[in-house]
Formats: C-alpha cells, structure tokens, sequence
C-alpha cells in the first residue's frame, strides 16, 4: 500500500476470530517491551544480607517489625543500636542467582535481602514504573521505606508504580527475596532443576509519559490480515493511536475508545516468518509524546487432524529441550549473550524448535529466537505434584500464564503454549488444566495448546496414549524414556505407539543420562557409548508413530539438579545433556545431528 492510497478500506474496528483481536484483552498490568522504553538500568552491583531466620523482617515473637532491614537504615550515632549495614554488606551481581555466585550459598534456600541506590530527578509529569524481569520465587519490594508490593513466581516480569515514593536525589530499593519451596507454590517442592535464588534478570527504572502505550498485541489473522490492539494509559484529550509499518508502507490514525483500547486489522501482504526465513517487521507505535519501536514476525500456526501447519503448510518440529541455564558460566541465563550462545547450538544440531523447559525463560530467549528462526514451547511450571484440589494454586498458575503470555504473545517464535508437564491422572488435575487450557485459548486463540505426558499405558511392545487431557489440548507432548528408565535400549525400536486421539503428537522428552568423557561398552551406564545407543534405539522407535510431528529430546546441556547427587558422575548434575556443562558434545550429539540431517 503506497500513500496515495487510503487507509479507509484498510481499516476496520472490530473482532475477528483466530488471532489477537478476538483475544481476551487483559488489564495493562505489564508494560510491553521494557527493553524499549526510557529507562534508568539497575542492573549491576547490589548490596545483599543473607537471612535465613527472617529477622530483619520479624521479631523474636514472629512478628513484623516496624523497623526492619526495608529501613536500610544508617548508622549516624555512635549510640545507635542497629545490627546490620547494606552499605558494608556483601555484594552480589545482578542480574544473577546467589547460588553460583559465593559457594556458600550453593544449597541456600531462604531469605536474602538486596538493597541498591540510586539517584534520579523525577518529573511531576512523568509516571515512573520499577520492573523486573524476574525474581525467584517471592519478592517484597521497598522503595525509600515505602512498601510497593509483593509478588510471587519465580520467571515471570512484574512491576510497580515508584509514585511518591520516587524522590529528587538518592533513592533507595530494598528487596527481600525468598526462594524456600512450599507445597502451595507453582511449581511445588520437588522438582528436577536447580532452584537458584535471586534477582536473576534485570531491573529498570522506566521513565513514560503520564499519557502511554501501555499494551498492545499485533499478530496474523487465519485470513492472513495484520490485526490486534493497543491500549493506551491515560487520554484525556482522545488523542489517536498512531501506528506504523514502515516496510509495508502503513500509517494509520487509530481511534482509543473510552476503554483505552484501539482495534485495528489490515489487509497487506506481509512476508511471513518462518525458520527458513524468520523475517521481523518494524513496526512503531505513537502516542502523544509517546513512541515505541518493536520488531514483530508475521506467521499463522493451526493444526489439521495429525498435522501441525505452519503458514498453512505441514511443518515437522526438529527439536531440543534446554533449560534456562548458561553455557559458558555457571548459573541463570539471562543476557542476550546467554541467549545467542544456547539458540546457536540448536541451530547446530539442526534444529528448527526448542523446548523452554519448565518455565518462562527470560525474554532475550524469545526475542533470539525470533531472530534466529526457532520455533518455541514455552511452558509455567506446573509440573508433577502441585496441589490441584486448591483453588489458591490455580490461582497462582493463572498468573503465571497471564504474565507470560502478557510478555511474549507479540513473539512469532512461540507457537505452543504449554500448561503441564509430567502431571498424574485425576478428577482434580483434569478440571485443574481444563480450565487453564480455556484461560489460555482466552488470552490468545492464535497458538496452540499443549502438556508434556507421561501417562502412557505400557505393555512388553506397545504403549497407548490414555489421557483424558489429550481430548483438552491441541498437540499431545509424550515424555518416555525407554531404555534409561525402562526397557533395554535394543527393545526401544520393537515398540508401537498407540493413539486414538487423531491429533498431532510431539515426543517432548527422550534420553539418557552420559558423562562427557566416559567411554566403555554400549551396555554400560553413564557411558557416551550408552547414551548413543538409546538414541539411536529411540530414533528408530518414533519413525514408527504414525501421529508423530516432532520430538524435542531432553536435554541440550547438563543442568543443575539437587536430585542427582551420585559422585564422580552425576555430582548435581543431570547428565542428560547432548553437551557437558561446558559445552563438549558428547556422541549422541552427532547421532541426533545426523537424523535432522
């Protein structure tokens, strides 16, 4: 569409069904693309107290202090009776876990209190807004002695509006985290991954126009057109949502309704991405003073009976699981850096999709990923044996599926939204992730829905799917590990697959376990040989699933696990990885290669 053209035909406000308009619009309790916006970084260096009887915050009656360590009081009196100082403290990186960081606190689960100043000369008209990235697992934030707020799960961003609290000169934030696992949580107390502690992704200060985009969600309708919303914070004038598409040649003036909501769909022939060509178009958004620039890949994903459709056409999913760890130093990933170092040895395995495994992983992923043309599973952490009979957990997964979904739903690369992984059978689970797949399909009908299972019937050769759940979501995802923990390797390629779902099926785990460096028989555990021997037993099993369209094998790298203690072999380590902990490959890295290949 040139200029002279009008957008008039372009143009239309209303709901469309399949894509971002006919979604659930949420409340714009996230701002999009922080990474975009005014913002002062307080990443860096931050003071830290360990806390694990929670003093600094209760007396020795369990009650709460009104003096606590959120004072981040100083000493100015000799006769002063004050029993700690951030100013003196130990100082920690963030964003970062505290686990890798000293190893005096390889194990520690509990309260660590972060303090950081900062100075800032705030504008009256100017809102500010403290975002983090993510923080593990609870958080209580403070700024200059005023409370904020609370907010609970471990890999999801949140913020809070600084307001008053916000002042001319040095400012003060005190955080008191706590990582200590409980059995209301999601995920519950036991899980097999490491559970750093922390503020493990960034912190900004972000500086907007009391008049701002808040929101918004731009994505590809089933009928190819470029629709969704903005919404906008604050109007008072009805002022137009500007929105632009400099490569397509679209400008358009967009009315805000008295909700502060603008619709839009276009009819333009956008290219779309794919892993092939992962295209992103630019695409700016103005208001008032308010501009904000982004990156956004137009691409449709739907199924037909056992086929998974990208951009209307079959795709199989050649993928990997890996978890949101480092590779080229221990602990979190979570710089853009970590990002690129991971994707690209996907990417030379010959992948076209990754697994994020078991929880959000920081937005750089998501974004490389757009980049590098990897399609994405991201999945909240409902995972084995949380409490389903309790309405407060549900709660909190509803949450975390906001949240996530409320980041990253402007992300081509995601195509599968996943709600558990690995969850027993029962009345109480079903009605669980039954009413979270609805939530799901609510807050964005244009991906797909899906669980990783475990709840295959077995018998000596054959094993039939027999989930309830499986009638809930869109794409079922199959966790076996045939030949580590059950069957001989050589049976695994004799076993039939059973279905009568008709839907497409991804084996979302495979694997075994193989310390980098230790050879021997191909019988023989823990050896690279071994590892081979499985895959290449399991490759020859899954080419005989009919309903099969992918398979993300666990795992891309050795990862930290407290279950996995066996010495000079395991040593916290899950050796499920295709590479050790510092990236060597091992040879079951090769057979997979070469079956992508």
């Amino acid at each position: 569409m040139g200029s002279s053209k009008s957008l008039n035909a372009l143009l239309a406000f209303v709901l469309f069904t399949g894509c971002a308009a006919a979604a659930d619009v949420p409340d714009a309790f996230l701002i999009q693309h922080p990474q975009g916006r005014e913002s002062i970084s307080l990443d860096g260096e931050w003071r830290v107290i360990p806390d694990p009887y929670e003093n600094g915050y209760y007396n020795h009656r369990y009650e709460p202090k009104p003096d606590g360590y959120f004072l981040a009081r100083k000493h100015t009196d000799p006769t002063q009776l004050i029993e700690y100082d951030f100013r003196r403290s130990q100082v920690l990186e963030v964003p970062g876990d505290w686990n890798s960081q000293d190893e005096r606190y390889f194990f520690y689960e509990g309260t660590m209190w972060y303090f950081k100043s900062f100075e800032v000369e705030p504008r009256r008209d100017r809102r500010y807004l403290l975002h983090f990235g993510g923080i593990n697992y609870i958080a209580d934030v403070w700024l200059n002695g005023e409370f904020l707020g609370r907010h609970e799960g471990g890999f999801t961003p949140f913020q809070f509006e600084a307001g008053n609290a916000l002042q001319d000169g040095e400012n003060v934030i005190v955080v008191k985290v706590d990582n200590r696992r409980e059995r209301d949580q999601v995920p519950t107390v036991n899980t097999d991954w490491w559970n750093y502690g922390g503020i493990t992704r960034s912190v900004r200060l972000i500086d907007v126009p009391r008049n701002h985009v808040a929101d918004y969600r731009i994505g590809l309708s089933a009928t190819g057109a470029i629709e969704g919303w903005i919404r906008v914070s604050g109007n008072p004038d009805k002022t137009p949502v500007a929105l632009s598409f400099p490569g397509l040649s679209v400008d358009a003036q967009l009315p805000v309704n008295d909700d502060g909501l603008a619709r839009f769909s276009f009819d333009v022939d956008a290219q779309r991405w794919s892993p092939t060509s992962p295209v992103l178009h630019d695409v700016r958004v103005r208001f008032g003073e308010d501009t904000i620039d982004d990156r956004i890949g137009f691409r449709t994903i739907a199924v037909r009976g056992e086929d998974i459709l990208l951009n209307g056409e079959p795709v199989f999913l050649k993928g990997i699981s890996l978890h949101e760890e480092a590779l080229s130093r221990p602990g979190r990933a979570w710089s853009y850096d970590d990002a690129r170092e991971l994707l690209q040895q996907a990417l030379e395995l010959g992948c076209n999709f990754v697994r994020l495994a078991h929880y959000p992983h920081n937005e750089n992923m998501l974004r490389a990923a757009d980049e590098m043309g990897l399609m994405v599973w991201s999945e909240i952490p409902v995972y084995w044996t949380i409490d389903f009979d309790s309405a407060a957990v549900f709660g909190k997964a509803r949450q975390q599926l906001d949240e996530m979904v409320a980041r990253d739903a402007n992300r081509a690369s995601i195509i599968l939204w996943s709600i558990a992984n690995e969850t027993p059978q029962g009345s109480a689970r079903l009605r669980f992730l039954d009413d979270l797949a609805s939530h799901a399909r609510r807050l964005d009908p244009s991906r797909l829905i899906t669980a990783a299972l475990d709840t295959q019937t077995a018998d000596r050769f054959q094993r039939i799917i027999e989930d309830p759940l499986a009638d809930t979501i869109d794409v079922i995802g199959i966790n076996s590990y045939c030949g580590w923990y059950s069957d001989a390797p050589e049976d695994c390629a004799r076993i039939r697959w059973v279905s009568g779902y008709g839907k497409p099926i991804i084996m979302s785990e495979m694997g075994a376990g193989a310390l980098q460096g230790r050879h021997g028989d191909a019988a023989h555990r823990w050896t690279e040989e071994y590892q081979a021997q499985v895959y290449r037993q399991n490759l020859a099993m899954i080419d005989n699933i009919d309903a099969l369209r992918g398979l993300s094998p666990w795992i891309l790298k050795d990862f930290r696990s407290p279950r996995r203690p066996l010495p000079g072999i395991q040593d916290f380590w899950n050796r499920k990885g295709l590479l050790s902990e510092t990236g060597k490959r091992k040879k079951a890295w090769r057979v997979l290669h070469d079956y992508y290949k």
